[in-house]
């Protein structure tokens, strides 16, 4: 016994097939060939008013023409014609692109009351600059006072 538990073809008996069932499919092709070479010629004239089913219709390649599929989910592509389309409608945006607007939007609000002084960093900005305008004033004052006692001191060192 070969490894893997399968068995090879080797000393089967072999399969002939029937000469009569060979016959029998060999004709049945025939007809359908001579049956659907009279309807291509008489259905060439009304091809153009069977377009639109011909599209549903379509024929199937490999697989999909053996077995039906009844998806309810599954929506079928349809092609656009060119006339059918709305330049002018507007389009709509991505999930992303939402986002990045809705976040401009949102960061221009809030820089808008941040310069109304309405959003809690614009006070705690307004008071540390408060807070920095009085150390100044104050530095400023105690250089001048110390200015003016340099110059009292000097005049009466020319004395």
């Amino acid at each position: 016994m070969p490894r893997g538990g399968k068995k090879g073809h080797k000393g089967r008996g072999k399969q002939f097939s029937n000469p009569e069932e060979i016959d029998r499919q060999m004709r049945a092709q025939r007809e359908m060939e001579a049956n659907g070479g009279a309807e291509k010629e008489s259905s060439s004239e009304d091809s153009e008013e069977e377009s639109s089913s011909d599209e549903e219709t379509k024929k199937k390649s490999g697989v999909e023409g053996l077995i039906e599929i009844e998806n309810p989910n599954r929506v079928a592509q349809k092609a656009k014609k060119v006339t059918e389309i709305d330049v002018s409608a507007p389009r709509e945006l991505s999930r992303r692109e939402r986002e990045e607007i809705e976040k401009q939007k949102a960061k221009e609000r809030y820089m808008k009351l941040h310069l109304e002084g309405k959003t809690e960093q614009a006070r705690a900005d307004l008071a540390r600059l408060a807070i920095i305008r009085k150390q100044r004033e104050e530095a400023a004052k105690k250089r001048e006072e110390l200015r003016k006692e340099k110059e009292a001191e000097e005049a009466k060192a020319k004395r």
